[in-house]
């Protein structure tokens, strides 16, 4: 036939033993920077558990946004006892106030989505809240795109929350993100580069400890009649001892002998490695720029954005701490509005964060000072509500 040639071709590739994939394998992490995968487990496990610097930037922002005194109000007054004070005070049998929202910011910070599930709460208030996971839930949408549901996976089960209805089981609160309609961004994401490097500037420092902190060095093997090579035997006798007598920690400043035209030429330090500590202090500092966290509070050196310690304190509560949790308070008191079928806003009470205490005392002066304000205006102005006789 015309097209026997063809055929044979064909035949003659099948049967070539080698895989197409080979030569790709080969070279496709040639000359690449190998990050650590970007799933939120993942950027948890590494840029939290494993990572001082994000550890304590989580923990910092959490605790301090957890501990922030609440105050439930309405258009016509502060309340001093309110049914949503009480399931805030105690919201679950395990768990506190601040230990509830210490849990809900720090999955947000480190996954970008707090989710908070209701139990009970036909005719009022839910008996009891919880954080759920972020890393166990999905959002289901709709044909409109919308959330009709949200799932939660443990194992191999899945529970279905329907929100579908007017008030939904789970309050879904998320950081924003430009490219995705139902998920948010964490900063652990934006901070992962720097974590890797700082990371392996890690095992960097642990390898070089374990080879006694000192910089390597070259065996030179100078035989006779310029013979210039080891035997296999002579080059695995080299190779067992150094591993045995003059590597780790244990070994440190122990006396190597040379025979046999062995000679040592110690290698110093190349300039790559005397900067290494600032790399680690610059990822440090990146780590903690992502988060919004001053450097200075984390005990990076070398810092002097900020005057002093109070001010850096201070900057900390009023660019980071308080805008998470206001809009986080906000959301969670618009969901639950929708139990008690009224709306009542939760804050937190600035008036009781010692961090704001100097500018609150010069706020409150600089109000009372303004004589064409009226009382209601001076009281709106401070964030509280209308009284009656100034209605």
């Amino acid at each position: 036939m015309v097209f026997d040639f063809l055929r044979r071709g064909a035949a003659e590739t099948v049967e070539q033993k080698a895989s197409a994939t080979g030569p790709v394998v080969a070279y496709q992490t040639s000359g690449r920077v190998a990050w650590s995968p970007r799933d939120s487990v993942s950027l948890t496990r590494s840029g939290f558990c494993g990572n001082p610097v994000g550890f304590r930037s989580v923990k910092l922002i959490a605790e301090a946004a957890a501990a922030l005194p609440l105050v439930v109000q309405d258009a016509a007054r502060r309340y001093d006892d309110h049914p949503l004070m009480s399931l805030m005070r105690r919201p679950n049998a395990g768990q506190g106030r601040a230990e509830l929202f210490e849990a809900l910011y720090g999955q947000m910070l480190l996954s970008g989505d707090g989710y908070v599930e209701a139990v009970g709460g036909e005719g009022g208030l839910p008996i009891e809240l919880h954080v759920l996971r972020s890393d166990r839930m999905s959002v289901v949408p709709g044909a409109d795109g919308w959330p009709v549901a949200y799932e939660y996976a443990v194992g191999g089960r899945k529970h279905r929350f329907d929100a579908s209805g007017a008030v939904t089981p789970v309050c879904h609160i998320r950081n924003f993100h430009p490219q995705d309609d139902h998920y948010g961004f964490s900063p652990m994401q934006a901070a992962a580069m720097a974590m890797d490097v700082h990371n392996a500037a890690s095992r960097w420092s642990k390898a070089l400890l374990d080879n006694a902190a000192r910089p390597s060095g070259a065996i030179v093997y100078r035989g006779a009649e310029g013979q210039g090579k080891l035997s296999e035997d002579q080059y695995d006798r080299l190779v067992s001892e150094m591993e045995s007598h003059h590597q780790g920690a244990r070994n440190a400043g122990r006396p190597m002998l040379l025979e046999g035209g062995l000679d040592w030429k110690p290698m110093g330090f190349s300039p790559s490695d005397m900067e290494f500590q600032k790399t680690k202090e610059s990822a440090a500092r990146e780590i903690a720029l992502a988060f919004g966290v001053p450097p200075m509070l984390i005990g990076v050196q070398g810092d002097a954005t900020y005057a002093n310690y109070q001010e850096a304190h201070r900057a900390f509560y009023r660019l980071t701490v308080l805008p998470l949790a206001t809009r986080v308070t906000a959301a969670l008191a618009d969901w639950l509005s929708g139990y008690l079928g009224e709306a009542v806003t939760l804050k937190p009470d600035l008036d009781q964060v010692p961090a704001l205490s100097a500018e609150r005392d010069a706020q409150w002066a600089r109000v009372a000072a303004a004589e064409f304000l009226t009382d209601a205006e001076k009281r709106s102005l401070l964030g509280l509500p209308v009284v009656a006789d100034d209605a």
